[in-house]
């Protein structure tokens, strides 16, 4: 879709729970690597007709829900030949407990056409820690990831999902047993857990990484939360030599 001039792309950083201004920046650090690259910035999907206009979409939300007619118009785009690096929580929606300490978070399936785009929808995940990645089975020349070989995450949230069809697996890791804070708890089958995927729609498609956990003092200002200083700063995998290829290599393909 992009040309040799400039090349229109959108992205959408936003939602819950991370630290949405260190990973703005350094995407748009990222994308500004190609100078033919102009992004148009949101923290939602109402701009739908800008995005649509776009030749190449990169989100990274957490619990932001679009619309209907959003989530209609997105996958009609990929099905006509867009292209979509989401990332981390851009599959995710969570209804948060009561307070603090007080029950779990519920991931509820309330936008299906939006998870059967992406080719996945987050339900729970682990403490956070570094975990092994590794290469997919078959994956290995794959241009997004030839090359690299397994590496180690940095302090990140594993996700477990529910995982459809029709996704090509690119790099994986294993993990099983009972995670804390989610109502989708029980995880016993140690089967691959997907990290990075393609996802063919149509004439377009989506490429799916769930790596890139990031989180200040002052970003858990959701419920039940409500403001207080968090602890810890995260910066999860973006300390990650590896990840921060595949994202160039994802952008390059997002342009190609």
């Amino acid at each position: 879709m992009a040309g040799e001039g400039r090349i229109d792309a959108f992205l959408v950083c936003g939602g819950k729970y991370h630290d949405f201004d260190f990973a703005r920046l350094r995407l748009l650090q990222l994308l500004a690597e190609d100078e033919r690259v102009r992004v148009k910035v949101a923290q939602h999907f109402h701009d739908v007709d800008l995005i649509t206009a776009s030749s190449f979409l990169v989100t990274y939300t957490c619990d932001v829900r679009p619309s209907e007619p959003e989530q209609r118009a997105i996958r009609q785009w990929v099905e006509s030949g867009g292209r979509w690096l989401a990332l981390h929580g851009t599959n995710c929606a969570l209804d948060p407990p009561a307070a603090v300490g007080e029950g779990v978070y519920e991931t509820p399936r309330v936008f299906p056409l939006w998870v059967d785009t992406l080719g996945s929808q987050f339900l729970s995940h682990p403490s956070m820690a570094p975990y092994e990645v590794t290469v997919a089975p078959g994956a290995d020349g794959d241009a997004l990831i030839a090359g690299i070989g397994a590496f180690k995450s940095g302090h990140e949230e594993l996700y477990l999902m529910d995982v459809g069809p029709d996704i090509v697996p690119l790099l994986e890791t294993r993990w099983s047993g009972r995670t804390r804070g989610f109502a989708e708890a029980d995880w016993p089958d140690d089967d691959p857990r997907p990290v990075l995927y393609r996802r063919a729609l149509g004439h377009g498609e989506v490429v799916y990484f769930t790596l890139g956990h990031c989180r200040g003092h002052w970003d858990m200002d959701a419920p039940p939360h409500d403001g207080a200083r968090y602890p810890e700063v995260h910066r999860g995998s973006w300390e990650v030599p590896q990840f921060i290829e595949i994202l160039r290599r994802g952008i390059a393909w997002g342009t190609s």
